[in-house]
């Protein structure tokens, strides 16, 4: 028992050496979308077409359509994010994108970023937006290595680890993003899904999707984590 509580000690003094996690926040009120913006293209060519982005009954709601993103404001850099949600009425598709920069980058609608896909089965699985990163067995999960790319019909999508995790439609799902330095981990209801090292982009901004399906959100916290030099005290 003496040498168990030890191991422990050592490993939590080990993971403090590397990182400091300071207090979260919540990036949505419950009330409005203060804080975030949205970015629709519909929107641009038709006045009447409505905000697919809205609150509802305290819920942060992703209607769907039209298709686009809401995006945060603030740019963050190496953080834990956790959204809880889940798709009310049938299972569909939507996504978290970190890092993400430079808008309607792909297909003029989806921003510069790394996406943490959402899909129903597909929960946990990365998709390349004008940046990349790297997970291992490649071309088991990414496919032909000569066909990698990050626009157009490149093999841009990189599967996740685990399979089976959603929770059944009309129930709450939880994932984590861990953004620190060079790295992208995810974990899908508390099961180890994704991890993705010497992505090109270190920071940006985090997008919510709007992508043909509706989708409530009733958590979006975000935990910042400062790493720490080895001098560091």
């Amino acid at each position: 028992m003496k040498l168990l509580y030890t191991s422990a000690i050592a490993i939590t003094l080990f993971f403090n050496a590397a990182t400091s996690i300071a207090q979260s926040k919540s990036l949505f009120n419950g009330k409005d979308l203060k804080g975030w913006h949205a970015d629709v293209p519909e929107m641009d060519k038709n006045p009447n077409a409505r905000n697919p982005f809205i609150v509802r009954n305290g819920l942060l709601v992703s209607l769907g359509t039209p298709g686009g993103h809401l995006i945060t404001d603030a740019v963050y850099k190496n953080y834990r994010i956790e959204v809880q949600y889940r798709f009310a009425a049938k299972p569909g598709n939507c996504g978290v994108l970190v890092h993400a920069s430079r808008s309607r980058a792909l297909y003029d609608m989806f921003p510069q970023s790394v996406e943490v896909q959402m899909q129903h089965t597909m929960a946990g699985d990365f998709w390349c937006i004008e940046e990349d990163i790297t997970v291992t067995d490649m071309e088991t999960r990414r496919g032909p290595k000569e066909n990698w790319g990050i626009n157009g019909n490149k093999l841009r999508r990189i599967k996740r680890l685990s399979k089976d995790v959603e929770k059944p439609v009309g129930e709450w799902n939880k994932m984590v993003i861990e953004c620190v330095g060079d790295q992208v981990k995810v974990w899908v209801n508390d099961v180890f899904t994704n991890h993705g090292t010497n992505c090109t982009a270190q920071s940006g901004n985090i997008a919510l999707q709007a992508e043909g399906s509706e989708v409530e959100f009733r958590k979006v916290e975000l935990t910042p984590i400062r790493k720490l030099s080895k001098d560091s005290k």
